[in-house]
């Protein structure tokens, strides 16, 4: 009874704000705003226009007289006053009373995309974001490590640490259910669309992977970036079954719009010690239980327990038949002359090459029965079933091109 007695008593930060502006005998309140060139703007309003249903709605004004902001004929601005940043402002003559205020759209109820204060709580918000979700992951069992955002716009990364891979392929399912619970709490949405964007960097899926015996990393040894002869038929055993294991990695039509040249997207099967233009990169470590590889070319919207099989299962082949990969490409893959590039084999273009590559090359999936080929055939067949609705419908960027045809 005293606890909600408690929360009645609370008043609001408007509450709080009005109250404010009584206890001052306030007559004015400065709605102040940054433009882009870092002035503090302002426009005062009489008390009388201050109220609940301003702090709800807002307060219009025109944006057009603010320079790289909007032109005159869609000039209307909504600026939303934050009530938990009043201050009286000590050099007026009469009293006034300082709120800061973020910039919205009227026709979207957005927040304006070259408001700069609302750039910066957009970085605040999906900071805390990021580690809301990556604690609840924790909360969940998975050993969390890090968070940071990514180079395209709203692009997060969110670190865990390596465990066996049936662990780390259930982990990835506790990884995305968090990530889209945690965004919808906050308001909002999260994809793990390879290439949501156009024009950007895409979402990528990298996998590292090492394997042990007897308590000793197998991968560590005395050639190229200290690995050993083992773990570079591994890695030729990737390359080799690479368009086959697309199907897995990147089973979606939408994978092929992020495996093009450019956006740091790794299309070239060539293997580098740090070079992230490679398909399959040596990160760098001076601790031989660290050495491993990272295949960068898999994507989120992989079904983790296959994928991560299909990779190990090629790697797992070129060990077998002692498939080496050639010399490593320690160049910047993007900057080669194209007749260098016809030499350096790529992953597939489309899902429908994947899916061709899938049913020609899938022996060295049923070794030791860990897939079955009812289990490849009838994965395919479902898969085709998207390529064909992908391939039949329209394109709204096809009416672009040719509907004036």
């Amino acid at each position: 009874m005293a606890k909600k007695a408690a929360a009645v008593a609370e008043k609001s930060s408007v509450e709080k704000v009005l109250e404010m502006i009584k206890e001052n005998g306030v007559e004015f309140v400065d709605l102040r705003f940054t433009d882009p060139r870092g002035k503090w703007q302002h426009t005062a309003q009489h008390i009388s226009t201050i109220n609940e249903d301003a702090f709800r709605d807002g307060i219009m004004f025109d944006g057009s007289s603010i320079a790289g902001w909007k032109a005159i004929n869609e000039s209307d601005m909504i600026l939303m006053m934050d009530a938990d940043t009043a201050v009286m402002d000590p050099f007026a003559a009469k009293p006034s009373l300082i709120i800061f205020c973020d910039i919205y759209e009227p026709s979207t109820g957005q927040t304006y995309s070259r408001d700069p204060r609302s750039t910066a709580k957009k970085v605040d918000t999906e900071s805390d974001l990021r580690a809301e979700m990556l604690s609840t992951m924790g909360e969940m069992g998975l050993p969390i490590e890090k968070h940071h955002h990514e180079v395209a716009q709203s692009q997060h990364e969110l670190g865990t640490r390596f465990g066996k891979l049936v662990t780390m392929a259930d982990q990835m399912q506790i990884y995305k259910y968090c990530v889209h619970n945690v965004a919808h709490s906050y308001g909002k949405t999260a994809t793990f669309m390879p290439k949501p964007i156009y024009g950007d960097n895409g979402t990528g899926m990298h996998t590292h992977l090492s394997i042990w015996k007897a308590g000793k990393p197998l991968f560590a040894g005395n050639g190229y970036a200290d690995l050993s002869e083992l773990c570079l038929y591994f890695i030729g055993g990737i390359i080799k079954h690479a368009k086959s294991l697309n199907a897995f990695t990147n089973p979606s039509t939408n994978s092929y719009k992020r495996l093009i040249p450019g956006f740091e997207a790794p299309v070239l099967l060539a293997y580098s010690a740090r070079n992230r233009s490679a398909s399959c990169r040596i990160p760098y470590t001076t601790n031989p239980k660290a050495k491993r590889v990272e295949v960068r070319f898999p994507d989120p919207s992989a079904n983790p327990y296959l994928a991560y099989s299909a990779i190990a299962m090629a790697g797992l082949d070129g060990i077998k038949n002692k498939i080496h990969p050639g010399d490593p490409m320690d160049k910047d893959l993007y900057d080669l002359p194209p007749e260098e590039l016809k030499g350096i084999p790529t992953v597939c273009g489309s899902l429908r090459e994947a899916l061709g590559a899938l049913a020609a090359d899938h022996d060295y999936l049923l070794a030791g029965d860990v897939f079955g080929k009812d289990q490849i055939e009838s994965y395919i067949e479902l898969k085709w079933g998207e390529v064909y609705r992908f391939e039949h419908t329209p394109h709204p960027v096809e009416f672009e091109m040719y509907y004036s045809v």
